[in-house]
């Protein structure tokens, strides 16, 4: 809508210019664009750096370069508060530069995916932005530890910090890192695979308020770092630690004896892992909301008992309870699970994938799960179409994915000659 000379001033008549500040402030990117081209005057309200405290540039990723970082930056400048580039390939350490000089009160940055930036763009961030608290680092892989370094000297506030698959980064990093910003409540450190236990022992003693701890594939870790951790942590309340195959059930000993508020833990491909281990924990964690058991082979019905009689609260929020490879599972380990305090009223989901002892019973346990919006049930050999169909008609709204491998067609009766298919004739 365009509107005439006299009509724009009855309008910003009507509209003080404050009051216009305060609706722009609650629009996105997007609108503000358009309402910057209503007339000049609305341009100048649009475009002012108290609209712009937050931004997300990840819709249009594929268009931003540099050049437009650096404007932002200027017209934004210290009344930027909270900005996302992830997946902007065209940033690098140039305009990050700019960003850092001109931003300097930024204090939550997203740069997940922008491949082009290295440990220049985290020096910047030290030497300009003293009050960043949330960074984002995952997939810069030419990340390495001077960047931590640099950080831990200048941006001591942070709060959570994701290095994911920046696999330069060793225990002298973190060293270095913990140090400095030993307020550190979330740490990323997925696929960091040269780490050690000696990094989780820095962690262990410079950060006591960590909260949250990824290590997935992180597969040179023991024991040990993780029982360092949950000495030097005892507020820990996320920990994943999947593909860590090197852990076993003192790992689960730690942690159900150091920290009782533990509320999610995931622990797939840990194939060390038994009941024992997971009956102590269940036994100290009654916070427990969430777990990823895939492919914990050697666990059976004893552990989903022992969770379902400690652990309410394990099914009291969006639970993704994957079972999957857990071949010792059976009907009688989810008739606890479906049973227990909560759980007939707030599971969700559950993987069953390659659990060949389940059968049709498990799904009548089911029925009872009146929440329950997916069920996997691929290579559960002696569940049948049959019970498949039958808990459908109790929960229309159920969604099971299962795969049935085609009938082998009978040999011909009364026939001598080898019977082939198609493509073995071709061969």
């Amino acid at each position: 809508m365009v509107f005439s000379n006299d009509e724009e001033g009855l309008i910003n008549k009507k509209l003080p210019k404050e009051l216009l500040l305060r609706i722009f402030s609650f629009l996105d990117i997007i609108t503000l664009c358009r309402c910057a081209q209503v007339s000049k005057f609305w341009n100048v309200l649009a475009l002012d750096g108290s609209n712009w405290q937050r931004i997300d540039l990840f819709n249009f990723q594929t268009d931003v370069e540099g050049r437009v970082l650096e404007n932002i930056s200027k017209r934004c400048g210290g009344f930027l508060r909270q900005l996302s580039l992830r997946g902007c390939l065209g940033v690098g350490d140039t305009s990050l530069k700019t960003f850092a000089q001109n931003c300097r009160n930024i204090e939550h940055l997203i740069l997940n995916g922008c491949t082009k930036i290295t440990d220049s763009t985290c020096n910047s961030l030290s030497k300009s932005c003293p009050r960043l608290k949330h960074l984002d680092l995952t997939s810069c892989i030419s990340v390495t530890n001077n960047s931590l370094k640099s950080l831990s000297e200048g941006c001591q506030n942070l709060e959570f910090l994701n290095l994911s698959w920046c696999d330069q980064i060793t225990k002298d990093g973190i060293e270095a890192l913990v140090k400095g910003c030993n307020g550190l409540k979330a740490l990323f450190l997925r696929g960091c695979t040269q780490l050690l236990d000696e990094a989780l022992h820095h962690i262990e003693t410079h950060c006591p308020e960590l909260l949250t701890l990824n290590l997935q594939s992180c597969m040179q870790i023991s024991d040990d770092g993780i029982a360092g951790i949950c000495r030097g942590c005892p507020q820990l309340q996320s920990l994943c630690v999947s593909g860590c195959t090197n852990l076993t059930d003192a790992s689960l000993i730690a942690l159900g004896l150091n920290c009782p508020r533990l509320k999610i833990l995931e622990v797939a491909r840990c194939s060390h892992l038994t009941d024992a281990g997971f009956s102590l924990l269940a036994r100290n964690c009654h916070e427990l909301e969430k777990m990823d058991l895939e492919e914990c082979v050697l666990i059976t019905d004893n552990t989903l008992i022992q969770l379902s009689i400690h652990c309410p609260k394990l099914q009291a929020l969006s639970l993704l309870q994957s079972l999957s490879h857990c071949e010792l599972i059976t009907d009688d380990g989810i008739l606890h699970l479906s049973s227990s305090t909560c759980g007939h009223e707030k599971l969700q989901v559950l993987e069953l994938d390659n659990c060949l002892l389940i059968t049709d019973i498990t799904l009548e346990h089911l029925e009872n799960c009146h929440n329950l919006e997916r069920i996997e049930l691929y290579d559960c050999q002696q569940v049948t179409r049959a019970g498949i169909k039958r808990i459908r008609a109790q929960l229309p709204d159920v969604k099971v994915h299962a795969y049935f491998a085609p009938v082998t067609p009978p040999p011909s009766v009364g026939g001598t000659r080898q019977q082939l298919c198609r493509c073995c004739i071709i061969l």
